[in-house]
Protein backbone atom coordinates (compact mmCIF):
# COMPACT_ATOMS: atom_id res chain seq x y z
CA UNK A 1 0.00 0.00 0.00
CA UNK A 2 2.97 2.06 0.54
CA UNK A 3 4.82 1.34 -2.82
CA UNK A 4 6.17 4.33 -4.15
CA UNK A 5 4.68 5.57 -7.43
CA UNK A 6 6.38 7.25 -10.16
CA UNK A 7 9.65 7.45 -9.06
CA UNK A 8 13.41 6.52 -10.09
CA UNK A 9 13.67 2.96 -10.01
CA UNK A 10 17.47 1.86 -10.21
CA UNK A 11 18.30 -1.00 -12.29
CA UNK A 12 20.99 -1.73 -15.06
CA UNK A 13 19.77 -2.04 -18.01
CA UNK A 14 20.34 -0.12 -21.40
CA UNK A 15 17.26 2.43 -20.83
CA UNK A 16 19.09 3.55 -17.52
CA UNK A 17 22.86 4.02 -19.36
CA UNK A 18 21.05 6.91 -21.98
CA UNK A 19 21.04 10.41 -20.95
CA UNK A 20 17.67 12.25 -19.19
CA UNK A 21 17.90 14.38 -22.58
CA UNK A 22 17.95 11.39 -24.67
CA UNK A 23 15.42 9.89 -23.19
CA UNK A 24 13.14 13.24 -23.53
CA UNK A 25 14.26 13.99 -27.08
CA UNK A 26 13.25 10.27 -27.73
CA UNK A 27 10.06 10.19 -25.97
CA UNK A 28 9.17 13.85 -27.67
CA UNK A 29 9.51 11.88 -31.28
CA UNK A 30 8.16 8.73 -30.24
CA UNK A 31 4.94 10.62 -28.89
CA UNK A 32 5.10 12.67 -31.93
CA UNK A 33 4.83 8.97 -34.46
CA UNK A 34 2.13 7.69 -31.88
CA UNK A 35 0.11 10.85 -31.73
CA UNK A 36 0.33 11.74 -35.52
CA UNK A 37 -0.83 8.24 -37.17
CA UNK A 38 -4.05 6.29 -37.47
CA UNK A 39 -2.55 3.71 -39.70
CA UNK A 40 -2.97 0.34 -37.64
CA UNK A 41 -0.08 -0.88 -39.28
CA UNK A 42 1.84 1.76 -37.70
CA UNK A 43 0.75 1.84 -34.13
CA UNK A 44 1.16 -2.22 -33.88
CA UNK A 45 4.45 -1.84 -34.96
CA UNK A 46 4.96 0.90 -32.44
CA UNK A 47 3.37 -1.16 -29.88
CA UNK A 48 5.59 -3.86 -30.24
CA UNK A 49 8.69 -1.91 -29.91
CA UNK A 50 7.36 -0.32 -26.85
CA UNK A 51 6.93 -3.82 -25.61
CA UNK A 52 10.66 -4.52 -26.35
CA UNK A 53 11.98 -1.40 -24.66
CA UNK A 54 9.69 -2.47 -21.72
CA UNK A 55 11.68 -5.11 -21.72
CA UNK A 56 14.90 -4.17 -21.86
CA UNK A 57 14.53 -1.25 -19.14
CA UNK A 58 14.10 -4.61 -16.85
CA UNK A 59 11.15 -2.46 -15.06
CA UNK A 60 8.31 -5.24 -13.86
CA UNK A 61 4.87 -4.70 -13.95
CA UNK A 62 3.99 -5.29 -10.19
CA UNK A 63 5.94 -1.91 -9.33
CA UNK A 64 4.13 0.32 -11.85
CA UNK A 65 0.91 -1.60 -11.70
CA UNK A 66 -1.26 0.77 -10.27
CA UNK A 67 -0.41 3.74 -12.81
CA UNK A 68 -1.16 0.66 -15.13
CA UNK A 69 -4.51 0.44 -13.81
CA UNK A 70 -5.35 4.22 -13.41
CA UNK A 71 -5.03 4.47 -17.04
CA UNK A 72 -6.32 1.65 -18.47
CA UNK A 73 -9.50 3.08 -16.48
CA UNK A 74 -9.62 6.83 -17.93
CA UNK A 75 -8.81 4.54 -21.26
CA UNK A 76 -12.10 2.77 -20.78
CA UNK A 77 -13.54 5.48 -19.92
CA UNK A 78 -12.54 7.34 -22.85
CA UNK A 79 -13.79 4.78 -25.07
CA UNK A 80 -17.03 5.26 -23.45
CA UNK A 81 -17.25 8.50 -23.78
CA UNK A 82 -16.06 8.68 -27.13
CA UNK A 83 -19.00 6.44 -28.12
CA UNK A 84 -21.80 8.69 -26.29
CA UNK A 85 -21.21 11.19 -28.07
CA UNK A 86 -19.84 10.26 -31.77
CA UNK A 87 -20.88 6.54 -32.27
CA UNK A 88 -20.83 7.35 -36.00
CA UNK A 89 -17.06 8.66 -35.72
CA UNK A 90 -15.68 5.40 -37.36
CA UNK A 91 -18.54 5.78 -40.50
CA UNK A 92 -17.41 9.36 -41.04
CA UNK A 93 -13.46 8.65 -41.09
CA UNK A 94 -13.60 5.49 -43.10
CA UNK A 95 -16.79 6.50 -45.23
CA UNK A 96 -18.64 3.23 -44.81
CA UNK A 97 -20.73 1.56 -42.58
CA UNK A 98 -21.02 -2.13 -41.62
CA UNK A 99 -23.14 -2.46 -38.69
CA UNK A 100 -22.50 -5.41 -36.19
CA UNK A 101 -26.06 -5.12 -34.54
CA UNK A 102 -28.27 -2.13 -33.98
CA UNK A 103 -29.15 -0.09 -29.98
CA UNK A 104 -31.29 2.74 -30.55
CA UNK A 105 -31.59 5.58 -33.11
CA UNK A 106 -27.95 6.33 -34.20
CA UNK A 107 -26.33 4.40 -31.33
CA UNK A 108 -25.31 1.17 -33.23
CA UNK A 109 -22.21 -0.83 -33.47
CA UNK A 110 -20.24 -0.78 -36.30
CA UNK A 111 -17.09 -2.30 -37.66
CA UNK A 112 -15.40 1.02 -38.35
CA UNK A 113 -16.31 2.22 -34.86
CA UNK A 114 -14.98 -0.44 -33.33
CA UNK A 115 -11.85 -0.11 -35.75
CA UNK A 116 -11.61 3.37 -34.80
CA UNK A 117 -11.69 3.40 -31.36
CA UNK A 118 -9.35 0.25 -31.21
CA UNK A 119 -6.90 2.39 -32.88
CA UNK A 120 -7.42 5.26 -30.21
CA UNK A 121 -6.69 2.21 -27.66
CA UNK A 122 -3.49 1.16 -29.42
CA UNK A 123 -1.94 4.68 -29.08
CA UNK A 124 -2.47 4.68 -25.26
CA UNK A 125 -0.58 1.10 -24.53
CA UNK A 126 1.91 2.98 -27.21
CA UNK A 127 2.69 5.90 -25.17
CA UNK A 128 1.46 5.44 -21.66
CA UNK A 129 4.50 2.47 -21.00
CA UNK A 130 7.43 4.88 -22.76
CA UNK A 131 5.75 7.78 -20.42
CA UNK A 132 6.05 6.00 -17.61
CA UNK A 133 9.16 4.52 -18.25
CA UNK A 134 10.77 8.08 -18.61
CA UNK A 135 9.78 8.69 -15.50
CA UNK A 136 10.94 5.64 -13.54
CA UNK A 137 14.31 5.03 -15.27
CA UNK A 138 15.62 8.61 -15.35
CA UNK A 139 17.29 10.35 -12.15
CA UNK A 140 16.24 13.30 -11.71
CA UNK A 141 19.36 15.09 -10.99
CA UNK A 142 21.10 13.83 -13.74
CA UNK A 143 18.08 14.60 -15.79
CA UNK A 144 17.96 18.57 -14.99
CA UNK A 145 21.79 18.73 -16.05
CA UNK A 146 21.10 16.71 -19.26
CA UNK A 147 18.21 19.52 -19.93
CA UNK A 148 20.55 22.60 -19.31
CA UNK A 149 23.53 20.73 -21.18
CA UNK A 150 21.17 20.69 -24.74
CA UNK A 151 20.32 24.65 -23.71
CA UNK A 152 17.68 24.70 -21.28
CA UNK A 153 17.46 27.55 -18.63
CA UNK A 154 19.26 25.77 -15.35
CA UNK A 155 16.37 27.50 -13.75
CA UNK A 156 13.68 25.77 -15.85
CA UNK A 157 15.71 22.56 -15.45
CA UNK A 158 16.16 22.63 -11.78
CA UNK A 159 12.01 23.35 -11.31
CA UNK A 160 12.09 19.73 -13.64
CA UNK A 161 14.10 18.11 -11.24
CA UNK A 162 12.29 19.45 -8.12
CA UNK A 163 8.77 18.19 -9.50
CA UNK A 164 10.01 14.77 -10.11
CA UNK A 165 11.82 14.38 -7.00
CA UNK A 166 8.92 15.92 -5.11
CA UNK A 167 6.40 13.18 -6.38
CA UNK A 168 7.63 10.01 -4.10
CA UNK A 169 8.04 13.16 -1.30
CA UNK A 170 3.92 13.70 -1.88
CA UNK A 171 3.30 9.74 -1.44
CA UNK A 172 5.11 8.92 1.70
CA UNK A 173 3.96 12.71 3.76
CA UNK A 174 0.14 10.89 2.51
CA UNK A 175 0.71 7.49 3.64
CA UNK A 176 2.31 8.76 7.09
CA UNK A 177 -0.81 11.27 7.48
CA UNK A 178 -3.12 8.39 6.51
CA UNK A 179 -1.49 5.67 8.95
CA UNK A 180 -1.80 8.77 11.77
CA UNK A 181 -5.48 9.02 10.90
CA UNK A 182 -6.25 5.43 11.12
CA UNK A 183 -4.36 5.68 14.60
CA UNK A 184 -6.60 8.40 15.36
CA UNK A 185 -10.05 5.50 14.17
CA UNK A 186 -10.18 7.20 11.20
CA UNK A 187 -10.77 3.90 8.75
CA UNK A 188 -10.10 3.34 5.19
CA UNK A 189 -9.86 0.13 4.50
CA UNK A 190 -12.56 -1.94 3.08
CA UNK A 191 -14.23 -2.53 5.78
CA UNK A 192 -15.70 0.84 5.44
CA UNK A 193 -17.95 1.64 3.12
CA UNK A 194 -16.94 3.29 -0.06
CA UNK A 195 -18.84 7.03 0.61
CA UNK A 196 -17.29 7.08 4.31
CA UNK A 197 -14.04 5.59 2.63
CA UNK A 198 -13.47 8.48 0.21
CA UNK A 199 -14.40 11.24 2.88
CA UNK A 200 -12.00 9.75 5.38
CA UNK A 201 -9.50 9.64 2.93
CA UNK A 202 -10.55 13.73 1.83
CA UNK A 203 -9.09 14.22 5.54
CA UNK A 204 -5.94 13.52 4.71
CA UNK A 205 -5.67 16.20 1.90
CA UNK A 206 -5.64 19.44 4.19
CA UNK A 207 -2.76 18.06 6.02
CA UNK A 208 -1.09 17.30 3.46
CA UNK A 209 -1.61 19.89 1.38
CA UNK A 210 -0.24 22.21 4.51
CA UNK A 211 2.89 19.87 4.85
CA UNK A 212 3.71 20.97 0.95
CA UNK A 213 3.20 24.09 1.50
CA UNK A 214 5.68 24.02 4.18
CA UNK A 215 7.68 22.25 2.58
CA UNK A 216 7.74 24.50 -0.48
CA UNK A 217 8.92 27.36 1.87
CA UNK A 218 11.63 25.83 3.58
CA UNK A 219 12.92 25.15 -0.36
CA UNK A 220 12.43 28.86 -1.65
CA UNK A 221 14.52 29.79 1.33
CA UNK A 222 17.18 27.53 1.39
CA UNK A 223 18.03 27.92 -2.38
CA UNK A 224 17.75 31.58 -1.99
CA UNK A 225 20.12 31.86 0.66
CA UNK A 226 22.25 29.46 -1.24
CA UNK A 227 22.29 32.90 -4.45
CA UNK A 228 20.28 30.08 -6.52
CA UNK A 229 19.64 31.93 -9.99
CA UNK A 230 21.95 34.66 -9.35
CA UNK A 231 24.68 33.90 -11.93
CA UNK A 232 23.87 32.67 -15.90
CA UNK A 233 25.51 29.30 -15.49
CA UNK A 234 26.11 26.66 -13.10
CA UNK A 235 28.10 23.32 -13.14
CA UNK A 236 26.07 20.02 -12.19
CA UNK A 237 26.87 17.26 -10.03
CA UNK A 238 25.49 14.37 -11.65
CA UNK A 239 25.93 15.38 -15.33
CA UNK A 240 27.09 12.73 -18.28
CA UNK A 241 28.35 13.30 -21.52
CA UNK A 242 26.21 11.60 -24.27
CA UNK A 243 27.49 8.14 -25.47
CA UNK A 244 27.53 5.88 -28.50
CA UNK A 245 24.43 4.82 -27.44
CA UNK A 246 22.34 7.90 -26.87
CA UNK A 247 23.50 8.63 -30.73
CA UNK A 248 22.11 5.32 -31.84
CA UNK A 249 19.26 5.84 -29.55
CA UNK A 250 18.11 9.64 -31.13
CA UNK A 251 19.44 8.05 -35.04
CA UNK A 252 17.12 4.96 -33.96
CA UNK A 253 13.72 7.34 -33.04
CA UNK A 254 14.38 9.74 -35.72
CA UNK A 255 14.63 6.96 -38.71
CA UNK A 256 11.10 5.64 -36.50
CA UNK A 257 9.46 8.95 -36.43
CA UNK A 258 10.41 9.46 -40.39
CA UNK A 259 9.02 6.11 -41.54
CA UNK A 260 5.89 6.48 -39.48
CA UNK A 261 5.30 9.88 -41.27
CA UNK A 262 6.53 8.51 -44.96
CA UNK A 263 4.03 5.34 -44.26
CA UNK A 264 1.18 7.50 -42.92
CA UNK A 265 0.87 9.98 -45.04
CA UNK A 266 1.74 8.49 -48.73
CA UNK A 267 -1.39 9.08 -49.94
CA UNK A 268 -2.50 12.11 -48.46
CA UNK A 269 -4.52 10.25 -45.63
CA UNK A 270 -3.59 9.82 -42.35
CA UNK A 271 -6.19 6.82 -41.55
CA UNK A 272 -5.60 3.62 -42.75
CA UNK A 273 -8.74 2.26 -44.14
CA UNK A 274 -9.46 -1.62 -44.62
CA UNK A 275 -12.20 -1.19 -45.44
CA UNK A 276 -12.28 0.20 -49.10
Amino acid sequence: MAVEMLSYIERKSPIHQLTGATKLICFILWSFAAMLTYDTRILLFLFFISLVIFKLSKIKIKEISFVLIFILVFLLLNNLAIYLFSPQEGVAVYGTSHVVFEIIGRYNITLEQLFYQFNITIKYFTVAPAALLFIVTTQPSEFAASLNRIGISYRVSYAVALALRYIPDIQRDFWNIARSQQARGIDMSRKEKLPKRVKNIASILIPLILSSLDKIEVISNAMELRGFGKNKKRTWYSMREFQAIDYVSLVFFTVVLAVSMIVTFYDGNRFYNPFL
